[in-house]
């Protein structure tokens, strides 16, 4: 099912206001959010509208987390964070995703919860495009 106002169904400018899609694995979408106060921080959305991970299968839950690790341990290959924290959420947006966001010690926001978006820290087109490409070059 896909809903025409959910940015991670339609893409496009919807997703362009916040992320920049990297590809599409098994389960998911992933996108490099484009407010980089964390160095390699991303979305993983889930292929399938669906709101919470309690409408998955058990075995679809289990492809999909298995997916999310993926994109973990590439963030975690490629720019070397100290932690990731991963955040779900859907209050407001009701497509099951989670940020993964790299936290780096005596950085920005270390020791405490990330801001969902701190509208601080943006990139060139090529400093995105160079983030992306040693993402993929890990997945």
């Amino acid at each position: 099912m896909i809903d025409q106002n959910c940015a991670y169904c339609v893409e496009g400018e919807l997703v362009a206001k916040f992320g920049i899609k990297i590809c599409e694995l098994d389960t998911c979408k992933v996108f490099l959010f484009k407010e980089q106060s964390h160095p390699g921080r991303c979305v993983v959305a889930h292929k399938e509208h669906v709101g919470d991970m309690n409408d998955l299968t058990s075995e679809g839950r289990s492809a999909y987390f298995e997916d999310i690790a993926k994109v973990s341990r590439a963030i975690m290959a490629a720019f070397h964070p100290d932690k990731i924290n991963y955040g779900a959420y859907g209050d407001t947006g009701h497509h099951l995703h989670f940020h993964l966001t790299p936290k780096y010690k005596d950085e920005y926001e270390w020791g405490g919860t990330f801001a969902m978006n701190p509208d601080i820290k943006y990139l060139s087109e090529v400093e995105y495009a160079e983030m992306i490409q040693k993402i993929k070059d890990n997945l």
